[in-house]
């Protein structure tokens, strides 16, 4: 009998991939148990968090205090959180000493730079460059007669020395982000520029302000900003730590900048100036667009950074969130063993809270802009 050959005219029908690759199986196998190395890592993980979790679950949940007056019942509960404690200190950590009776002016600043904010950051938003002229110009005017007061508005003044608290925490990371960013890009440009002076005086800055810790910068903005004044004129008290903080995430953030411009190829520059452009111009419509891009992921590490290096400003007089839980643990009324793990495990979650979501919106960015070059 003759051997009879079959050839196929058409393709196959494609066939899912196997079960144990496709679903959560799939990815069970691919992110925890794609090796012996892998699967002993998170079985070990795995063991700890089963010998840790229930422990620090019960003791934030159903051994805690949740409704006190005072401190005893923490005291006698010494096994579990007092949540009564941040529910009774809440407005205390949320607004420091600022006067009760205007405390709708912290809520309506911070409602308001949250409005503009996210209309800045969502990618599909309208009109965003009049957003930006809001937020970079109107909005810190607006923001500083509400919080600060002014009789002609019969808005009763309210001394920085009464500010405190988380308020306070958003507004010097707010501050020193909005203005280290341009001043650390004038940075790495000076340092690449060809001018000897230019180049010798960002050099020195960014080296000086990375060669000493933050705390160290604060102290020295503290006491040196005056000198630098018209004679007569003491700055409020306010003022330096925020310049201090500017001051020095702008010298960070200037080399994540200049690592993004030593990373483009060197035919953007020659097309570009190719084209006619003039420098300015070579740099803000093509340089760094791109090179900003490139450094996304070093930019927001730098920002984390300086939201977390906010509590250092209490060394120099401020009241920020962290020392708002500090001075809430020195109440007699509320003494206890178990206040001092729940305020900081209460300032924990806060900081993490934001800056996971900072990370989450850089990752997302990422995203968005590889799909644009892949398309």
């Amino acid at each position: 009998m003759a051997a009879v050959a079959y050839v196929r005219a058409a393709p196959g029908p494609i066939l899912p991939p196997p079960l144990a690759r496709r679903g959560a199986i799939g990815w069970l196998r691919a992110n925890l148990f794609s090796s012996r190395w892998s699967s002993a890592v998170t079985l070990l993980l795995l063991a700890f968090c089963l010998w840790t979790l229930p422990d620090l679950i019960a003791w934030a949940t159903t051994r805690a205090v949740w409704r006190a007056s005072d401190g005893a019942l923490c005291r006698a509960h010494q096994d579990g959180a007092c949540w009564a404690f941040i529910a009774d200190k809440l407005d205390y950590f949320r607004y420091g000493s600022y006067p009760q009776a205007e405390r709708w002016r912290v809520d309506v600043v911070e409602g308001i730079g949250a409005v503009l904010i996210v209309w800045l950051l969502w990618p599909g938003a309208p009109r965003r460059g009049f957003g930006a002229i809001l937020f970079f110009v109107v909005y810190p005017v607006v923001g500083f007669v509400l919080l600060r007061g002014a009789e002609s508005l019969r808005l009763p003044l309210v001394d920085t020395q009464l500010w405190g608290g988380i308020f306070v925490s958003l507004l010097t990371a707010l501050v020193g982000i909005v203005f280290s960013l341009p001043l650390g890009v004038l940075l790495a440009l000076g340092r690449r520029s060809r001018l000897p002076i230019v180049k010798a005086a960002s050099v020195m800055f960014i080296e000086g302000v990375r060669g000493v810790p933050f705390i160290a910068v604060l102290y020295m903005a503290e006491n040196m900003l005056p000198l630098f004044l018209p004679p007569g004129w003491i700055p409020d008290r306010f003022i330096p730590p925020l310049v201090g903080a500017a001051l020095f995430a702008a010298a960070y953030l200037a080399e994540e900048v200049r690592g993004g411009l030593q990373a483009l190829p060197r035919g953007q520059y020659e097309g570009a100036m190719a084209l006619g452009l003039s420098y300015w111009r070579l740099m803000g419509l093509v340089i760094l667009p791109q090179a900003l891009t490139l450094v996304i992921p070093g930019l927001v590490n730098n920002f984390i950074g300086l939201f977390k290096d906010t509590t250092l400003v209490a060394s120099v007089g401020m009241v920020d969130f962290l020392a708002a839980i500090d001075n809430g643990l020195k109440d007699a009324v509320w003494s206890g063993p178990t206040l001092l793990t729940t305020g900081y495990a209460f300032a924990a979650a806060f900081y993490f809270v934001f800056c996971y979501a900072m990370s989450r919106y850089s990752a997302a960015i990422e995203r968005r802009l590889a799909l644009g070059r892949r398309q």
